[in-house]
């Protein structure tokens, strides 16, 4: 029961927050969280560094596919040790493939990819696992399918949250309504995005400001959010290839079909890269499902728990969020003027 209670608490949550920001983030309020002082010009304005609200539901984001994964590591038993030594490589490798894969298929400097970083970190997890497994001298027995099932299931909900950013910063965006077959301009009439502000990437880089797009952001953040749930309960009961291969093939087959109603430049090629990454992503976890060992075991939600409580856990958890924050919420492609003035009437 613990399980169920669990998981609908969960999706609860999400669902809030989910009906909050599909209404709210398409409006040019919710991009820019801040603007940072940084060079004052002779006329006595300063030039400032925007801190967007990307950079907050990416650190946010990550932070709960994070403390996610903590949760069904602990789950198996394993130590915060064993969880740090697993997940410090994997973080230090996807981190910066996040930029590094965006700037070889887009051919851009100032831009990020979940989906570039989860394939360079899928690739390399089951790997990284093994090596982790040496590093502990073979004392910790990982059960490397186990692992990479919580990583799918992980970046399930990850890369769902992960799609509040593409709103709030207009990235990521679909075709216009009036480009889609009429079924799905019926079906999307009432519930499309229609992003304001010339700062939005829809705008500027599409002259779509204010024009009805297909919400692709939305319905992939419902689609993975709700195949999140679905897998980490298959993950509880300890069906791990089933979680596996159910995260990737429904997060990936979408994110292959999805990329046709999209109209932001995702590169060149009837398939872009993204899409070839996506389906190579799918016969990979295949081969891991068939090749891994399934070792039996009864993941225990109060023990995933008991580890994400750990004060050290939290406190990394905490240096994680900050540290993407920084890293993905400094615009490189928008800047602000500021000024200051004394209000003379309250001296």
């Amino acid at each position: 029961m613990a399980n169920e209670l669990f998981l609908l608490g969960l999706g609860l949550a999400m669902a809030a927050l989910l009906a909050w920001g599909f209404r709210a983030l398409p409006q040019e309020r919710w991009q820019i969280l801040a603007a940072i002082p940084v060079y004052k010009h002779a006329d006595g304005a300063w030039r400032g560094a925007n801190i967007t609200f990307y950079g907050v539901f990416t650190a946010s984001a990550l932070f709960v596919a994070a403390a996610l994964l903590v949760v069904m590591l602990g789950s198996l038993g394993l130590s915060l040790r064993v969880v740090g030594v697993v997940l410090l490589p994997l973080v230090s490798l996807c981190t910066p493939a996040a930029r590094l894969v965006a700037r070889v298929v887009e051919k851009k400097n100032y831009t990020f990819t979940v989906a570039g970083a989860f394939f360079v970190g899928l690739v390399a997890a089951p790997w990284l696992v093994m090596a982790a497994d040496l590093a502990l001298g073979g004392q910790a027995q990982l059960p490397v399918l186990a692992v990479c099932s919580a990583l799918g299931v992980a970046y399930a909900f990850g890369e769902g949250l992960g799609r509040l950013a593409c709103i709030s910063f207009g990235c990521c965006y679909g075709k216009p309504l009036s480009q889609c077959p009429p079924r799905l301009q019926r079906l999307f009439a009432r519930h499309s995005f229609a992003f304001k502000g010339a700062t939005k990437k829809a705008a500027y880089e599409s002259g779509l400001e204010g024009a009805p797009l297909l919400p692709v952001q939305a319905i992939t953040a419902v689609i993975y959010l709700a195949c999140g749930l679905a897998c980490l309960y298959l993950f509880l009961l300890g069906h791990f290839s089933a979680a596996l291969m159910v995260s990737l093939a429904v997060t990936q087959g979408w994110r292959v079909w999805s990329e046709f109603f999209r109209a932001d430049h995702r590169g060149g090629g009837r398939l872009t890269a993204y899409q070839w990454m996506s389906l190579i992503s799918v016969a990979y976890a295949g081969l891991m499902a068939l090749w891994l060992p399934d070792r039996a075991a009864t993941p225990s939600l109060v023990s995933g728990l008991s580890l994400l409580w750990d004060p050290w856990v939290l406190i990394m958890l905490q240096a994680l969020w900050v540290t993407v924050l920084i890293y993905t919420g400094r615009s490189k492609v928008t800047a602000s003027t500021i000024s200051f003035k004394v209000l003379q009437d309250r001296i």
